[in-house]
């Protein structure tokens, strides 16, 4: 990992992006909160200030779905700054689909946020962290994407295509001096799955952050949240499509 303490969390307005982004400034790092809700990223930034400090913490709006937006703001971001040695992709939707309902625009969504949306980041930092030979990139993907159960269609296709866009990342820049890091969490006590049914093993937000940075701080290529959903994940991926499309998973 890079001596620079400047970091960039997108999606850091609630969830797992915003306790990952304290965690970073609980570690000494600067970080830039990114997201669409300026207000939710202002409470994020007071209580980094709070904790650990005033101007630890910088607020810039930034909806992902703007696929032109990364160059300019990771530009302004270094200017204001510094240089970026860390950035993580945090954002992340899921819509609510009826048992018997096949929606593209809800489908659309889905991917624009997860999935198209962390391309267009990710390719702007890997041409910045290769041409520097340093830079630690950490992706927020999903147990989900293991499989394509039946529940989220769109989600789980993202989350699969966010994991395999970070591997393939991981592969091209780790002779350059990059770290990849997938995460994968299991259940995590955030808006997203507030009010579900059936979650066990559950996090808080904050719990799965440490679990996160101590896997980026080790090195860790891809890790699950916490690390016994790997064990889950083994055995969901071991089972053969005849039987698993029978499951109710």
């Amino acid at each position: 990992m890079s001596s620079s303490k400047n970091a960039i969390v997108v999606g850091a307005s609630s969830g797992i992006g915003a306790a990952f982004a304290r965690t970073l400034a609980s570690q000494g790092y600067r970080v830039a909160l990114l997201a669409r809700r300026i207000p939710e990223l202002e409470k994020v930034q007071r209580g980094i200030e709070t904790g650990w400090g005033e101007g630890r913490a910088r607020v810039y709006e930034n909806d992902v779905c703007d696929y032109e937006a990364p160059p300019a703001l990771l530009a302004k971001i270094e200017e204001d700054m510094g240089k970026v040695s860390l950035f993580c992709y945090a954002a992340g939707v899921m819509a609510e689909v009826g048992k018997d309902e096949y929606d593209f625009a809800k489908d659309k969504k889905v991917l624009d946020v997860n999935l198209t949306g962390a391309m267009a980041w990710l390719d702007e930092v890997a041409t910045r962290f290769q041409a520097r030979g340093e830079g630690t990139i950490v992706g927020i993907s999903s147990i989900a994407g293991d499989r394509g159960r039946r529940a989220f269609p769109s989600y789980h296709a993202a989350k699969a295509g966010l994991s395999t866009f970070l591997e393939s990342l991981r592969n091209r820049l780790f002779q350059h001096g990059v770290q990849v890091t997938t995460i994968k969490p299991g259940f995590i006590d955030t808006p997203m799955t507030r009010g579900m049914d059936g979650l066990f093993w559950l996090k808080t937000a904050d719990e799965a952050a440490q679990m996160i940075w101590k896997a980026v701080r080790r090195g860790r290529s891809t890790a699950y949240v916490p690390a016994r959903w790997g064990l889950v994940s083994l055995v969901i991926r071991s089972i053969p499509s005849l039987l698993f499309k029978r499951l109710d998973i």
